[in-house]
């Protein structure tokens, strides 16, 4: 007969022949528990062997019992009646120890683990979300105030056009106010009467000025009378273009398209003193009842520079958010990627100290202690599993003192 050790799984094939009486205790050489048997009732047909059936190798001759076995005087635990025992044979005792002897089971291997998951779930995917969120207000906040300042912009050069415009109208009506009250003054007086060349050349924005000169007569030479640099008073316009040069043609386009009844006005580059090309607009319009015009000019950017100062600080406020959401966000990344890693960890860890446990309670330790203090359902689910090895612990020792009866 075969009796199998309850704690280690250790095998051996008894004589029940051999039994004295109708129990006998032996102790198991390999984890030292105290196996009791029950002497088989024998009927008269013959026994099978099992070993003989599993191994396919004929039974080995009777052995005596082992001396490690044999009663002794002073274990109170075992019998006066000698079992006789022998273990089967070296192939069939190495097949039945290997063979049921537990052992842990290896994990499944896993492509994408609870703790990949997390990271997936609670980390990448918000990560994204905040990420597109913050781009896509950071690039609207962007378009909004890029849209705010060049509108800002556009107005006020729109207005500075429109306040030169008004400048020329309003010295063109009180030149014609004074000529007509002081009809005999002549148009090479215009520069050297204080009180007309004061009407005459205005200021306009900041550096600008405006002048006053003839249209063409019949020799077709077109002529400025009133003027800030008396240099070019009474000369022929024309002749500017030496100084001009590139510039000369946009400025010459404005100045001699006027009508007597018809504005011009427009864009022309202008060199400073200091070699910078600036735009410049310039409106020219004719004093009703004359020859004479009235041309108002200024450097643009005299109206519109603080819009686009505000324009160039708008930009470098913009560019300061976008960098500080990148970073609000870089910050963000790291705190966050390191509560789900850290939260991750231990969570995980909890579950694969769990799952040692069950492998451990599968294969017969039923001793050790779970230890993991947990107020969520981890926790709950460790207290099941210590209840459930309590379980089977007294299961088993229950089992064990009805069979020592």
């Amino acid at each position: 007969m075969i009796v199998i050790c309850e704690e280690c799984g250790k095998k051996y094939q008894i004589d029940p022949q051999k039994i004295k009486g109708e129990k006998a205790k032996f102790r198991c050489k390999t984890c030292n528990h105290i196996i009791v048997i029950t002497k088989p009732e024998i009927s008269e047909e013959p026994i099978l062997d099992i070993e003989k059936e599993i191994s396919k190798a004929p039974p080995p001759p009777p052995e005596p019992l082992s001396q490690e076995l044999a009663p002794k005087e002073e274990d109170n635990l075992l019998t006066k009646a000698e079992p006789v025992m022998r273990e089967t044979s070296a192939p069939v005792r190495e097949q039945r120890e290997s063979s049921p002897k537990p052992v842990m089971l290896e994990g499944r291997k896993r492509r994408f683990g609870l703790r990949a998951k997390m990271i997936a779930l609670f980390f990448l995917v918000p990560f994204v979300i905040l990420l597109g969120t913050g781009l896509f207000f950071t690039m609207q906040f962007q378009e909004l105030a890029k849209a705010v300042t060049s509108e800002g912009v556009s107005i006020v050069t729109n207005m500075g056009e429109e306040t030169i415009a008004y400048i020329a109208k309003s010295v063109a009506t009180q030149c014609k106010i004074y000529l007509d009250s002081h009809p005999q003054l002549d148009k090479k007086d215009f520069n050297t009467d204080p009180n007309f060349k004061k009407l005459a050349v205005q200021k306009v924005g900041m550096t600008g000025y405006t002048a006053l000169y003839e249209l063409p007569g019949p020799d077709g030479i077109w002529r400025t009378w009133a003027h800030a640099n008396p240099n070019i008073v009474g000369i022929d316009m024309s002749t500017l273009k030496d100084s001009l040069k590139e510039n000369f043609p946009g400025f010459w386009k404005i100045y001699t398209a006027v009508k007597p009844h018809k504005d011009s006005k427009g864009y022309y580059n202008w060199k400073d003193p200091d070699g910078r090309i600036r735009p410049k607009f310039m409106v020219c319009t004719a004093i009703e009842g004359t020859n004479y015009v009235i041309a108002a000019t200024t450097y643009i950017d005299e109206f519109n520079q603080p819009m686009k100062n505000l324009e160039k600080a708008a930009e470098e406020h913009t560019s300061r958010v976008r960098n500080l959401n990148i970073l609000i966000l870089l910050v963000a990344l790291v705190l966050f990627g390191g509560i789900v890693l850290i939260f991750g960890h231990k969570l995980t860890g909890k579950i694969k100290e769990l799952t040692n446990a069950a492998d451990r309670i599968s294969i017969g330790e039923l001793d050790f202690e779970i230890k993991i203090r947990s107020n969520d359902e981890i926790g709950d689910l460790a207290e099941a599993i210590t209840r459930m090895q309590d379980s089977i612990r007294i299961s088993i020792e229950r089992l064990r003192r009805r069979k020592g009866l």
